[in-house]
């Protein structure tokens, strides 16, 4: 494998897709308000900021289970770029480096862009929140205080895919929030966090052999399913009231189309048998999420046009 290649592996494009879904959900929200003021300077900026912290996340992952000795013969998922020998700790580390700086260039540029006209009081609240979305980013599983082996992985899924992502990116765009776009922010944490969940769930007897205590350690496999089914049920549920109570179309309740996938899923969560049988349901949740949001964004945006 060629050093450009250890590079892609190491970066897990296919983790992409999953990040972007709070942005196609913030945007479309905004776009509906706030038509003749949509910055599409400041989306693509929402746009590059996530995936550089979502490349930087999975770096600071391959690099912090490595280290701690996670990342062994008895995990379950898809082997990780040191582990397999493709990178060295030192090329890692330095990836983790650049694309933190990467994430903070494009956030500060986005935080300019996004935050003109509005007190400074903005500005400086979004890059403390950008910072914290940097340190979570790494903190994750590099370091002694690593939250994911903590059982607060969900936690900070739910606060950054979600809540952040969400009304974040939109925010920035409209210049506004009602506290109803905590609804769609709550769908997107919730479906994010069941993909964490299902990874943790493939890996539980590897991770608290390791010392990683996740949230599926401390309750349980059989728990973990129920707290599966509630994440991905609330979730739908939260959209579905959103739409309800901020009705102005019917084209808003296009992404009901994707119940099929999402139920199909619960079904086939339900049915896992060995943990091996989990691995591929991580990418059919991720899929199934983007494309409910992509559906979403769509419903919102041609819904306002309408």
């Amino acid at each position: 494998m060629s050093k450009k290649q250890a590079w892609l592996h190491a970066f897990r494009l296919r983790t992409l897709p999953l990040a972007l879904s709070s942005i196609l959900a913030g945007s479309s929200l905004a776009y509906a308000d706030n038509k003749t003021g949509f910055s599409w300077v400041v989306f693509a900026l929402c746009i590059l900021t996530t995936l550089f912290l979502q490349i930087l996340s999975n770096l600071a992952n391959d690099y912090g289970d490595s280290k701690k000795g996670t990342d062994n013969d008895e995990r379950i998922g898809p082997k990780r770029a040191v582990q397999l020998g493709l990178l060295s700790y030192d090329e890692i580390r330095t990836g983790i480096a650049l694309f933190a700086i990467l994430a903070l260039l494009t956030g500060i540029a986005l935080i300019y862009e996004g935050t003109r006209g509005l007190d400074i009081n903005y500005a400086i609240f979004f890059f403390v929140l950008g910072l914290g979305a940097i340190a979570a980013a790494v903190k994750y599983t590099v370091g002694k205080s690593a939250y994911g082996y903590l059982g607060l992985g969900d936690l900070f899924v739910m606060l950054f895919f979600g809540l952040v992502g969400v009304c974040g990116s939109h925010y920035l765009l409209a210049h506004k929030l009602h506290y109803s776009v905590l609804l769609p922010a709550f769908t997107i944490g919730a479906f994010s966090t069941g993909v964490l969940n299902l990874n943790n769930m493939r890996d539980h007897v590897s991770d608290e052999k390791a010392g990683k205590i996740t949230l599926v350690v401390r309750m349980g496999l059989s728990r973990a399913r129920r707290y599966h089914n509630l994440l991905i049920m609330l979730g739908f549920a939260a959209s579905i009231i959103y739409v309800i109570t901020n009705f102005t179309s019917t084209m808003q309740f296009l992404f009901i189309i994707t119940v099929p996938l999402f139920r199909r899923h619960l079904v086939a969560v339900r049915r896992v048998h060995h943990h091996v049988e989990f691995d591929p349901l991580l990418k059919q949740l991720a899929i199934s999420t983007f494309i409910f949001s992509l559906l979403f964004a769509i419903g919102m945006i041609v819904g306002s046009i309408g």
